[in-house]
């Protein structure tokens, strides 16, 4: 199934099968081992991936049946690899360390809070990402995508490959200014803070161009725009200055035949209609947005993945996990585009038996 049941259902063509993709159990040694047999930890010489960079660099091309990362994408049946290839990288000194914090096995991830490029609100109100950023060569940019594409197919042979872009808008804005300081600025000025928002899009565009003219036919667009409840500037700003940018972001993918995915952390429910209407083919939900909404209004016309609860998991109530993916499936099951996903991550510290259970109910009821 895999790649093809993917492709399927992201075309509308309602695969036989749920198709499904999962996020994060990669890094989770002891779910891998368990489903695979295979010990990441052990694995290459004893090196085992602690991040995604060092993931990315240990998850390549082998097909012989001792990769465990390809034997865990077999297995489970995954029909969707979720990627992006452009984050802040573009930005320079122009970005704000936020911390991180523990999330991997070993604690490896995490980083201590830094410091803000600006000062003041009036500062980030000055900012302008023209200037700061400049020209990108097209080729380059369209030949880092394919050479991100290749490796994304290489390094998960089972599941549809993409490329994309993480820092769209209110992602580019996070990294740039952090929470802090977007917010303050925000509350200071929303008006220039959009002017700000143009001129982003303005160099952007440049991102989204090369990413029309790439191999990759599905693309995945990356945007944090709201939080838990919603937009954290009142929705008429994301109506002004986000989403007329989003049309002209799409135009050319759109013109390029690509399938455009979007995936938002967060409830962002209230702009369903507004994506929808930018041209978004696949809409990637967390448990918060309201995927029964969407399934009844778009679940024939668009392709979706979620949105099981990893809250649920982790509590490791069998009755739960079971009624949760019932839950799923009853929302997506008779939508052609329909894929069957943990929402926010299956996070190391997942009990084994809750992932194997959730897994055990998903094969019993992914048939149509």
């Amino acid at each position: 199934m895999s790649t093809e049941a993917g492709m399927a259902a992201l075309r509308l063509e309602m695969p036989p099968k749920v198709p499904r993709t999962e996020y994060s159990v990669e890094i989770h040694s002891d779910l891998v081992q368990a489903i695979t047999g295979l010990d990441p930890r052990s694995w290459d010489e004893g090196e085992s991936p602690g991040n995604w960079d060092e993931l990315e660099k240990h998850v390549i091309a082998r097909t012989d049946g001792k990769n465990p990362w390809h034997e865990l994408y077999r297995i489970w049946d995954y029909a969707f690899q979720w990627n992006t290839s452009i984050g802040s990288e573009h930005f320079g000194n122009y970005t704000t360390n936020m911390g991180h914090a523990v999330y991997t096995e070993d604690g490896s991830d995490f980083t201590p809070v830094g410091t803000c490029p600006f000062a003041t609100p009036e500062e980030a109100l000055a900012f302008d990402p023209v200037d700061a950023f400049g020209r990108l060569d097209h080729a380059k940019l369209v030949a880092d995508f394919n050479n991100y594409y290749a490796a994304a197919v290489r390094r998960g042979p089972i599941g549809v490959g993409m490329t994309g872009i993480y820092t769209t808008m209110l992602s580019a804005f996070i990294a740039i200014y952090g929470w802090d300081m977007l917010l303050l600025a925000a509350g200071v000025d929303q008006k220039q803070l959009g002017t700000i928002a143009n001129r982003y899009a303005q160099w952007a565009q440049q991102l989204f161009d090369a990413l029309a003219d790439c191999d990759a036919p599905v693309v995945m667009v990356h945007d944090d725009m709201v939080w838990t409840e919603g937009p954290f500037i009142h929705p008429d700003w994301y109506r002004e200055f986000v989403f007329p940018n989003f049309k002209n972001y799409f135009a050319p993918l759109r013109d390029a035949g690509k399938i455009i995915c979007f995936t938002s952390d967060g409830n962002y429910t209230m702009f369903l209609d507004d994506l929808v209407d930018c041209g978004v083919n696949c809409f990637i939900f967390e448990p918060l947005t309201d995927m029964a909404a969407f399934a009844e209004k778009y679940g024939r016309t668009h392709a979706f993945i979620g949105n099981a609860d990893t809250r649920i998991l982790l509590r490791n109530n069998k009755a739960e996990i079971r009624a949760e993916v019932q839950r799923c499936m009853a929302i997506g099951k008779s939508c052609p585009g329909f894929f069957l996903a943990v929402g926010n991550h299956i996070p190391p510290n997942t009990p084994v038996d809750a992932a194997l259970y959730y897994n055990k109910v998903y094969e019993e009821l992914a048939q149509r």
